[in-house]
Order: C-alpha cells, then structure tokens, then sequence
C-alpha cells in the first residue's frame, strides 16, 4: 500500500480531505492508497443525513466547531486533534470483502501494539468490547473509499455535546451511555500520538508519494462542491408521508411527496451506507402509483443491494408500505 503525503503541515478543513480522497481515486493510479489526518473540533454527518436530527447547532456554533457533509453514508462523527482519521483508496470493489478487509488489517496493526482491537459489528472496531473506530465507505466510478475515525485521546464529552439533541437530561445520559460503549486508545498504550500515527504508517504502508502544490490546488477546487450550501443542507421538500425502520443495512428513514396517492418525490435519509447512485432509483419511483403491487411489479429485476448496502428489495418495500 501507498502512502499520499501532502507537501507541507498545514492545518486543513476537514472538507479539504474528503476532496482529497476523490482527486485520489480518479487520478493517482495505484492499487491501495492510504493517509492519515487531524482537524480541528468538527462534525461530519453522513450523506444521507438531516443536519438539524444529528447535529446540537447551538452548541457547535457557540464552540466555533465546523460542521460538514461527507459523500459516504454512516452516522454522525465528532473528530478533533486527539482523535486520527483514516482514508482507504483502493480499486477493489467488492464492497463487503473490502470493508471488512480494510478494517482486519486496521485492527491486526492495532494487536501488534498489544491491544485487543478486532473489526466489529456492521462497521466498528472495538477493544474490550468498546469502540475505538468508526468508518463509513462509498465507490466513485473508479475506485471504493473507505474512511474512519480512531480515537486517540478525543473530549469523549465534547463529542456527545456535539451529535445529541440539546436536552441536558439527553446528554447527561449520552455522555454516561458513550463512556460505557467507547473509549480512547491511549488508555491502552504509552505511546503518543505521533509514535502512534508512525506505527501506523510503517505497518500499513511500503510506500510513499507526497502531492505536488499543483495537485494540492486540484483538490482544493474539488472541495468547493463540500463547501457549497446545497451540498450541506441539501434539497428537503415537505414530504408528506414518512416511513421509519432500523435493522441490517442501519437506520433507514422512507421520506414520500405524495399527490393523489402518486410518488412526486422520494428520498431515503439515516446513516445505511450507499453503494449505487441511489438517484437511479428514485427516477424509477418518481411518477408511479403508491400501490404494494405496482411497485413490486416496477421493481421487479433490481436489487436493492446494489444500492444500499445489506438492504434486500422485499425489506425495502416491507418499510415502504408498513403501517403507521
């Protein structure tokens, strides 16, 4: 695996990284690429997410935290200087063999420091049981990108404050729920952080490219599209009929316009993980009856799993029509 360095320290928004992962995967021909990064204190909530359900906005506005849009599903993510995210390019794209790939070969890194770290759960990697390490994953056309956190030594209370409803018997919960379920590696190692960002490297990576300034400016024009309004809010008409459901492929939340019982708009937002242009599919139900029958008639030869990560055609429709 190579690793993508950048050519100075700068201190970069978080959106410049994500635009990173994109101007990789179209135009460094290589089969992994790898890089690490820090921010300062930032939520980054999925694509497929409201801003206004995931995201305390009078608390993040108050502490000058910076809010952002990724183009990968998942949930909500509070990341600051203790805390290292991961960027994974690679031309594979299997995405359920990737994945998991991707997050063993994390956690074996994370055993050879000696600390009990396996990949779990639909997208996690634990030690002792408790979460150290979140990712999400999403395909361009030419590449699959894996991206995630790994707590260092993160404010696991800033982090709660961040992504919880602004009810303080709600966080005083949260933050005692979050400190049960995850944790920070430094309660395990003697190394810092530095130490361990080049364990790291040297064990996931043989190695090196470092960007050229001109590059850098490439990406930068990339991540204008991250900084744009309607990439961050995005389009969220009155939808008139809402379906909700959690199970395999996450929370999933069925938003319908509806006008005399005929799908005008649909959209399908929660933290499940994208692997097809889902706007394909939501042309196929614009326009069409709000009928059991002739959607499952409509839908007939698509599979939802190319879609929607672990989500099968019949649970979808199941959600579509359940009873209120």
């Amino acid at each position: 695996m190579i690793y993508i360095a950048l050519p100075d320290d700068k201190v970069r928004r978080l959106s410049f990284y994500l635009a990173m992962e994109e101007y990789i995967a179209h135009n460094i021909d290589e089969d992994e690429c790898f890089y690490m990064w820090q921010v300062n204190p930032t939520v980054i909530f999925g694509r497929n997410q409201l801003m206004e359900n995931e995201v305390n906005l009078d608390y993040v506005r108050v502490n000058g935290i910076e809010t952002y849009r990724r183009k990968s599903g998942g949930g909500c993510v509070y990341a600051d200087f203790s805390n290292i995210m991961f960027s994974y390019i690679t031309k594979d794209r299997n995405v359920s063999f990737t994945f998991l790939s991707y997050l063993q070969r994390v956690a074996l890194t994370l055993q050879k420091l000696g600390v009990n770290a396996i990949a779990s759960g639909r997208n996690d990697i634990t030690v002792d049981e408790k979460k150290v390490s979140g990712n999400a994953f999403y395909r361009t056309s030419e590449k699959s990108i894996v991206h995630g956190t790994m707590l260092f030594n993160t404010d696991l209370e800033k982090l709660v404050l961040s992504i919880t409803p602004n009810d303080k018997k709600l966080i005083s919960k949260g933050v005692e729920s979050v400190r049960k379920r995850v944790t920070n590696l430094s309660e395990y190692l003697d190394i810092n952080i530095e130490e361990f960002k080049r364990f790291v490297r040297t064990h996931l990576c043989d190695s090196e490219r470092t960007l050229t300034y001109e590059e850098v400016a490439k990406i930068e024009d990339i991540e204008k599209e991250y900084l744009s309004e309607e990439f961050i809010y995005g389009n969220n008409p009155r939808y008139t009929v809402v379906k909700h459901s959690y199970g395999d492929a996450g929370d999933i939340q069925v938003r319908l316009e509806l006008k005399n019982n005929v799908i005008k708009d649909i959209n399908i937002v929660g933290d499940y993980f994208l692997v097809g242009d889902i706007d394909v599919l939501f042309k196929m139900l614009h326009n069409v009856d709000y009928d059991r029958k002739t959607i499952e008639a409509l839908l007939k030869d698509v599979k939802m799993e190319d879609y929607i990560f672990n989500l099968d055609k019949s649970r979808f429709i199941d959600i579509l029509f359940q009873e209120d």
